[in-house]
């Protein structure tokens, strides 16, 4: 898994560092049972405070993506279907898809556009989107 940083990014280093995990997780790069890499080292791959790497492991963990464990560190969880989270994911998808309209994105290239990235995950079947 390669991660990469903008230390120069409006977006804070916690938040990318947590978004690139989430999606290694959805390409399939990191499988259940996948073990992230130290804090401590990670943080000196990047030249960054390891408290940084902490608050993403730990988002990702209050999130039920990884399981943190003294002995063996921190490690993907087994995808279930979390009910709560349909709700949070459609509220941050309405604001998303908010933002889009605001902007004058037209519908069907928002709808492309979402459908390409799911695609890029390969986890959508035909019968899924329009």
């Amino acid at each position: 898994m390669i991660l990469n940083v903008d230390l120069a990014s409006d977006v804070p280093i916690y938040q990318q560092l947590r978004d690139q995990i989430v999606e290694a997780i959805a390409d399939g790069v990191l499988a259940e049972g996948s073990s992230l890499p130290a804090t401590r080292t990670l943080a000196a791959d990047f030249g960054i405070n390891f408290h940084t790497v902490n608050k993403a492991y730990d988002l990702l963990r209050q999130q039920g993506l990884i399981q943190l464990n003294r002995k063996t560190g921190a490690v993907v969880t087994p995808t279930v279907a979390d009910p709560p989270f349909g709700a949070e994911w459609a509220a941050r998808a309405r604001t998303l898809l908010a933002e889009a309209v605001a902007r004058g994105l037209p519908a069907d290239e928002v709808l492309k556009s979402c459908r390409s990235i799911l695609d890029s995950f390969g986890t959508t079947q035909p019968e899924d989107m329009p």
